[in-house]
């Protein structure tokens, strides 16, 4: 009898059984007793190669992030970095580029650091479905959808990404404006920005709007700096334009100076509307009106379904958070 053995009939990964006969508290007491119920049916005993197996066999989490400039994250991570520390795991951060393929980088980890699990924060899903029949151990993406992708191992925890942004659009058409221009991201390389766009997209057809891509959208990454710029693009190619929809936060922050800039108001001359309720929004002079996603919830509910695949051998989940509108002072009526 070894701890494959005991792993196999257990139900549990080699890992869990690890932790079990080593006296770690980091097991569920539901695995704890599958796993003791097979050593005692066994009188297995742990022998050097067990402690052996304990030594080299990680603790971490891995975490990538993707784009270290998106305000969101570094809050969710906040909240992810704390729980992982609570039930007694490390966490290993790695930050990337926007354009950069996170499951290379996932690979690359497992083969220098073995990760127990990954959590991903930023993600291309098509990376996804090229290549993560390369990694093998349980992940979870962080605020976008892996459900459609249907890959064993991988979960998710993420908002509607579409419905939030038709509610937001749908907003300012309630207010009356029409001329409505809308700000990034990379939707080619984006699943998050591309849901966003096909929400703003949807509350135009739905409110008998046309919505003239050329004219009303610029793309671009989810940063301050960036959102400056397509709002300056914005202006250039819509000077009528009454109200913004910035697919982050971070991009209406920048966009409300760069209308500042040409010397109009916010929310007098153009109303900006954000996406996803960072802690700064609430201390900007006009506080800014945005969708909040609720990031305590998506960061406890990432780690808590990780941990349950590390330690339970449990199924994929994939779960939807949800949003609300919070009423600020950038956004008026007509």
């Amino acid at each position: 009898m070894t701890i494959k053995d005991i792993a196999k009939e257990s139900g549990y990964s080699v890992g869990t059984v690890s932790r079990v006969l080593n006296g770690t508290a980091r097991v569920s007491q539901k695995a704890r007793e599958a796993v003791m119920e097979v050593v005692d049916k066994y009188h297995f005993q742990l022998n050097n190669n067990a402690k052996l197996l304990k030594q080299q066999s990680s603790e971490g989490i891995a975490i990538i992030i993707k784009g270290a400039q998106n305000m969101l994250f570094s809050t969710v991570l906040e909240n992810i970095q704390a729980l992982i520390e609570k039930r007694g795991y490390a966490s290993m951060m790695f930050y990337i580029d926007e354009d950069d393929n996170e499951v290379e980088q996932a690979y690359q980890i497992c083969q220098e650091r073995r990760p127990l699990g990954i959590l991903f924060l930023g993600s291309n899903r098509e990376y996804f479905s090229k290549y993560f029949h390369l990694i093998n151990v349980p992940c979870v993406l962080v605020t976008n959808s892996a459900e459609e992708l249907g890959i064993k191992h991988l979960s998710s925890v993420s908002t509607d990404d579409k419905a939030a942004a038709k509610a937001a659009v749908d907003q300012l058409f309630l207010l009356r404006h029409t001329n409505i221009g809308i700000l990034g991201g990379i939707i080619d390389k984006s699943y998050a920005a591309l849901s966003r766009y096909l929400g703003a997209k949807e509350s135009f057809a739905e409110h008998g709007v046309e919505f003239d891509e050329e004219r009303q959208f610029v793309p671009a990454y989810f940063s301050v700096s960036a959102g400056y710029a397509a709002m300056e693009k914005l202006l250039d190619k819509m000077p009528d334009v009454t109200a913004v929809f910035a697919m982050a936060d971070v991009m209406a922050i920048g966009a409300i100076r760069a209308i500042h800039d040409r010397g109009l108001r916010v929310p007098e001359d153009i109303s900006v509307m954000g996406f996803d309720g960072i802690d700064v929004g609430r201390y900007m002079v006009p506080r800014l009106t945005t969708i909040r996603q609720h990031r305590e919830v998506i960061a406890s509910r990432s780690v808590e379904i990780l941990l349950g695949c590390i330690e339970e051998s449990s199924q994929e989940v994939h779960e939807v958070v949800t949003f609300h509108l919070v009423q600020g002072e950038s956004v008026r009526a007509r």
